[in-house]
């Protein structure tokens, strides 16, 4: 551990001195500290065996008194520019209105110390960086202390610090920006004492974002408007069969769109080819692209028919599989009941309100990107190789994100890829400027990286009063992880871990689980909550649809499956429970409660909803949540996550969000045909935390598993009949 100038060092491991001040908004010098934090994990302490760390620039104080705060992941609606701020500012003892932050570019100072490399997912920012951030606050507020008591020549225990103020004996007082540069100078403390619970300031109080204004008033900046002098902008003509090829094309109409500069073949993911308009801009090249004629060679790639694949699935449910969790399952054959359920989940699409974009400045020894990206790591060596660099020779900028869900971290880097690849192309024709490459809404929709298609099925035993004998369980699906740089910690004998997550637990049962590992040639990724986007349905709706074979409230069931042993789920169901009204309050005539509770992202969310229908349409009047997320760093960003999750999985539910495909090709290109859940479907909502002070667990992802599930089993008790489909498939009246 090491503290350095950024007088002294010009360039810090890949963030440029220039860059840093110019996006910090500040210059001269000032106090930067950076370390790594070991031993938070396996990976961790495996990672720092085998790795010499550079020192990292978390934290600048400049002479104004302003704190800039580098955010070693990616914002992109999440809030964590906020809550990792907040840490900083909560152990330096900073004032709030001194603080403001930066998105750090690719680099390995900025790696998640679980992870070992630099990105953000599984709801994980707040959960890996709590102890990292507080440490380099409080490593920073000592060095203040050590340097002002120098000055003054008196103890370091005789003086203390009070928002952004090093504060000695005799009414002696010096702000940060007047102590930076001496600070610097300091030794870096090897242990700090962090702040007890009781005295924080900032850790866990509600606090506005420090992007907010910016975003509300059309000033923030995010991927897409970035603008280099003499940027041209692209857009990719994809095959439409995942993996084909381009045969032939015509481009001489493409060529007569005035501002179009260049059309060029180029390599797309998963082997396959199109064809590149670059132009002056967005909408010349989109008028190209639309003149162009193709013929596609789609001969040597499966052709999917999303009719045809669910019937194979439902098939191989019937199967048995790679079994993923034994139980004894003899009883099913005697079991005096048996509850026997399928159930199929579509792909989905992310469908971020930002689509994919990236910026390129290729030159002959380096390389400059900027991107939206969740994974900087992976994305800066796709990026050097892709280009014939070494990573060293990549900047890779991370650009604020107007959301991902998944999207922006590919193992395959495949957009990312794309845009070095037409840059590279532009370049060999004797282009020499800096490309953007666009994704347009139809891009996005159709372009792949989805949520796989699955099917679910239960064969459930059950004796005379409906208590669970045996449960033998199936799923079919894709596996995401398997020949990806995870497959060998995240997939296990087969099974790939984010395909099961969620089934079972916190439920005493006895569940055999097994699954089939489908191939199909369309790309799957990861999307918001992942696994549990499906297996928290199936869950949930079987544990609400036992309670009524028992004849037990669904609650009352709940409690009694959980048992001792899961006290956090217990805490959130009771609150929902109670801040709802559930069992205490009447519904109005044509209204009935619906329960679901979820853990995932080791994050607890239960909920209480209420529904009804409305002229034969399912209608979300109202949703109480409750989380158990630990330490709720900053309880107004949980509320949104809640929030946003909540109505992102109630879009789940509705007619038209699915991707399907026919002849390999998907059907939707939009939100006319492609559905997503908007402002008038949004219930009311009330968000309550479960009070703690255990290290922070993730909310991103958390939010949505229940949701669709708790407004399934609301409309059961309405019709009596149990949804097996999302989108909801209602049975005929």
């Amino acid at each position: 551990m090491r503290i350095e100038s950024m007088k002294r060092d010009e360039n810090m491991a890949g963030l440029s001195r220039r860059g840093f001040l110019k996006a910090a908004g500040v210059a001269g010098g000032g106090l930067v500290l950076g370390f790594f934090v070991p031993g938070m994990g396996r990976l961790a302490r495996a990672q720092a065996a085998k790795t010499n760390y550079a020192p990292n620039a978390f934290l600048r104080i400049a002479p104004d008194n302003s704190i800039t705060v580098a955010i070693n992941r990616l914002e992109f609606g999440q809030g964590v520019n906020t809550g990792l701020t907040m840490l900083i500012a909560e152990e330096l003892d900073a004032d709030w209105s001194q603080m403001k932050s930066v998105l750090a570019p690719a680099g390995e100072m900025y790696k998640d110390p679980m992870f070992g490399m630099q990105m953000t997912g599984g709801s994980t920012a707040l959960k890996h960086s709590f102890m990292q951030y507080r440490e380099i606050g409080a490593r920073a507020r000592a060095m203040l202390i050590a340097a002002a008591a120098e000055q003054w020549q008196v103890s370091p225990a005789q003086c203390r610090t009070e928002r952004g103020v090093v504060i000695g004996p005799n009414g002696k007082r010096a702000a940060y920006g007047q102590l930076a540069d001496a600070a610097m100078k300091q030794p870096l403390p090897e242990q700090v004492s962090l702040k007890d619970a009781k005295q924080f300031r900032y850790i866990g109080k509600p606090q506005r974002r420090l992007d907010a204004r910016a975003k509300s008033s059309g000033r923030q900046q995010f991927g897409m408007d970035v603008s280099l002098p003499g940027m041209k902008t692209a857009l990719v003509a994809r095959p439409p069969v995942f993996g084909a090829r381009v045969a032939k094309f015509d481009a001489s109409k493409a060529r007569a769109v005035k501002g179009v500069l260049a059309v060029l073949e180029v390599p797309t993911d998963r082997g396959g080819s199109g064809v590149a308009v670059i132009a002056e801009g967005y909408w010349p090249a989109k008028l190209g692209r639309d003149a162009l004629a193709i013929d596609w060679d789609a001969s040597q790639v499966e052709k999917v028919d999303s009719a045809a694949q669910m019937a194979r699935y439902r098939e191989l449910a019937q199967q048995p599989g790679i079994v993923a969790r034994e139980a004894d399952v003899s009883k099913l054959a005697d079991a005096p009941k048996k509850l026997v359920a399928e159930y199929s989940f579509p792909y989905l699409a992310h469908a971020p309100m930002e689509p994919l974009n990236c910026v390129v400045d290729l030159k002959a020894d380096a390389c400059q990107v900027w991107a939206g990206t969740q994974f900087q790591t992976v994305d800066q060596m796709a990026i050097a190789a892709t280009a014939g660099l070494k990573p060293e020779q990549v900047t890779l900028n991370t650009m604020m994100a107007g959301g991902g869900f998944g999207r922006r971290a590919v193992p395959t880097s495949d957009y990312l890829v794309e845009a070095v690849n037409v840059a590279k192309a532009w370049k060999a024709s004797g282009g020499n400027a800096p490309i953007k490459l666009v994704w347009s809404r139809e891009d996005d929709i159709r372009g792949g990286y989805y949520r796989p298609a699955h099917v679910h099925r239960a064969e459930i035993g059950l004796d005379a009063q409906g208590k669970v004998l045996a449960w033998n369980h199936t799923i079919v699906g894709q596996s995401i992880l398997t020949g990806t740089p995870f497959e060998p910690v995240m997939v296990k004998n087969g099974v790939d871990a984010t395909m099961v997550e969620g089934m079972g637990e916190p439920y005493a049962l006895p569940l055999k689980l097994s699954v089939h590992n489908a191939k199909a040639n369309v790309p799957v990724l990861w999307w918001r909550s992942v696994g549990s986007t499906h297996t928290a349905f199936v869950m949930e709706t079987l544990i609400d649809e036992l309670a009524q074979l028992a004849n037990t409230d669904p609650v009352a069931y709940r409690r009694q499956l959980i048992g001792d042993k899961h006290p956090r789920h217990l805490a959130a169901l009771d609150l929902a429970v109670a801040k709802s009204g559930y069992g205490k309050r009447r519904l109005p005539a044509g209204q009935a409660f619906g329960v679901a509770l979820h853990e995932s992202f080791d994050s607890v969310v239960a909920y209480v909803v209420e529904a009804s229908f409305d002229k034969g349409v399912p209608k979300l009047h109202a949703v109480t949540a409750a989380v158990h997320c630990n330490l709720a760093v900053n309880p107004l960003s949980v509320e949104a996550q809640v929030q946003g999750a909540a109505l992102m999985g109630l879009g789940t539910t509705l007619p038209g969000a699915a991707i399907t495909l026919k002849d390999g090709v998907v059907q939707q290109q939009n939100f006319g045909d492609y559905v997503v859940a908007r402002m008038p479907d949004m219930p009311r909502i009330a968000v309550h935390i479960v009070p703690s002070t255990e290290p922070p667990t993730g909310m991103g992802e958390p939010g949505l598993p229940p949701l669709a599930p708790a407004f399934a089993n609301a409309l059961a008790r309405l019709t009596g009949k149990r949804l097996r489909e999302l989108p909801f498939n209602l049975p005929a009246a």
